[in-house]
Formats: C-alpha cells, structure tokens, sequence
C-alpha cells in the first residue's frame, strides 16, 4: 500500500466521532514505536514532519524509514508536514513525497494569511496533495514555532467560513485552549478547551474536519522519572485526556501528539543509565525507550483519539 493522504481518513473519521492520531517523527526508533503500536490496534496514522526534524534527520532518510513501515505495517499512512513556515517548504515536501503538508500562516494578517494559504493549496492540489491550514495562534514552543502567551490568540469562529472558502484548503487548525510543548499549565490550574469555539466552528463548517496542535497530556509519572534521574523539569500539566476524547467526537478529526513521545523516549533512556551506568550499546537503550513509545501511543490510540480497529 503506499502512502495515502488524509481525505478519506478525516471522512471516516468525522462520521465514527474518533480521531486520527498525529504523531511527530525524528527517527528509526520513534517510527517503529508508533507504527508498531498502531498496526497491532489496526488504527490508521498520521506520522508528521516537522521542519528542525528534516534539518536533523534529513528528508531522504525520513522517507525511506516512513515507506519501510508502509511496508512492515500495511496501514494506511499520510506523511504530513508539520508547521510549514513559507511556499518553498511545503513545495520542497510535495515534490519529494509527502502526501500532506500544513502551512502555517497564523502568525499573519488574516488576509496574508489566506494569500500563502491559497498559494500552498493551488500547488498541493495540483499534485494530489492536501493542505491544513491555522486559524488562531497557540502559545508554547515546538521546534522553531514560538509563541508567547501575550501573542497567542482564539480563533475566531466568524472568520472560519470566509478563510476556508478563500483558501480552498482540506482541514484546519484552530486555537481553543491547547499549548504547545510540555510547559503548558502550572500544576494547581484547571486548563479547559474552549468547547463553545469548537461547537461555533461546526456549526459553520459542517462535516468539515478540525485539527488539534499542542495536545499532549505532559504525563506527570515521566516527569517524576526524569527529575529521579538527573533531570530537573518544572512542574507542569498538559491538556486533559478526557477533554481530548470529547474534541474527538465532535469536529476534530486529527489531534497532534509530539511532547508526550518525547517524554516517553526520555524518560525510558534516563532510568536505564541511571541503572547501568557502564553500559555504552544503543541498543540497549534505545530497545526500551522504542518500547515506552509504542506503549504512550497504544494508550492514545485506545484511550484519547478512539481510532483502534478503524484503519
């Protein structure tokens, strides 16, 4: 099976009132974590492509460790551009094979924003590729992505219709209350999505499929592992799971999954030094951490996003 784009999965998806899982690739064993877990629940995928993990992985060899789990799972895959800042990005990604790229435009006016949007999407379609787009900007850091929370803003549900239509693109990513990266809330606080914008957004844009960034839940036993390991991570709290299973059921049909995956690698790779100082092979510690990935993303398929059994 090759690559596929996310069309009909956001379809299914819509109607089954589930989510399809995003989850952020650097390398082999962050590939095989997730891939692994999703071909044993039969869950279709989304693997995404940041632009810091091409500069350090390199596009080529991206391509290669995504085709081989094409391969090794016979799932359907979309390979996704994660956050593109500028045209040539996303073209640089169409023509060498993604089947999915979002430009990113947020940070613009809304009218330069729906100029790049539509620039991107003209192209993409042209090569049977699909464009997410954002309306609305999230606070936090991912990769080069940095947003203060002074600048960070709620979409606003009037806009959606009018920025669709212009821009002609497949599905968008609006802002109601997630963070990027694994500082999002302080502990004590009692962050809430803001449904009330989901639901407005909907009601104008039926059927319409609806992107969640910066929805990672900052695990707090990971937290607690890497600070008993010679770490030294600031409390902190994500995006409630449960509030993400109800954005699944609604409009929401892909939810992006990035910190958690980093938190799991990390934590597993800190406790085994901490266990055996002596030990050198990255086998030895890569095997567990590719195991705690496959592990976060078994629980997100089953417990968050509800896509098991539907690839």
């Amino acid at each position: 099976m090759p690559l596929v784009t996310t069309t009909e999965m956001f379809e299914k998806a819509y109607k089954g009132g589930y989510a399809i899982g995003a989850f952020n690739v650097n390398n082999m064993e962050i590939v095989q974590g997730i891939t692994e877990a999703a071909a044993e629940l039969n869950a279709p995928l989304i693997l995404q492509v940041s632009k810091g993990a091409r500069a350090y992985a390199n596009h080529t060899y991206l391509m290669k460790l995504v085709e081989a789990a094409v391969i090794e799972t016979g799932l359907p895959i979309a390979l996704h551009l994660d956050h593109g800042d500028s045209f040539e990005l996303c073209k640089s990604c169409i023509d060498g094979g993604f089947t999915s790229v979002m430009i990113d435009a947020s940070s613009k006016s809304f009218e330069d924003n729906i100029a790049l949007t539509r620039q991107v999407v003209e192209y993409a379609h042209d090569h049977g590729v699909v464009v997410e787009a954002e309306l609305g900007t999230l606070a936090g850091i991912e990769d080069e992505v940095k947003v203060s929370a002074e600048d960070s803003s709620y979409t606003r549900p009037e806009d959606v219709q009018e920025f669709v239509e212009r821009t002609g693109c497949d599905s968008l990513a609006i802002a109601i209350g997630t963070s990027h990266g694994a500082y999002k809330f302080k502990p004590g606080t009692d962050p809430k999505l803001r449904f009330d914008i989901l639901e407005d957004v909907e009601r104008r844009l039926p059927g319409f499929p609806i992107v969640l960034h910066g929805s990672s839940s900052v695990p707090q036993e990971f937290v607690r592992i890497i600070n008993e390991n010679g770490g030294n991570m600031p409390g902190a709290i994500g995006v409630p799971e449960d509030q993400l299973r109800k954005a699944a059921s609604m409009a929401v049909c892909k939810i992006n999954i990035d910190s958690d995956l980093r938190l799991a690698m990390t934590a597993s790779i800190r406790k085994y030094f901490n266990d055996h100082p002596d030990h050198f092979d990255p086998r030895q510690y890569l095997k567990p951490a590719r195991a705690a990935i496959k592990d976060m993303v078994a629980h997100k398929i089953v417990d968050v996003l509800g896509c098991d059994g539907k690839a």
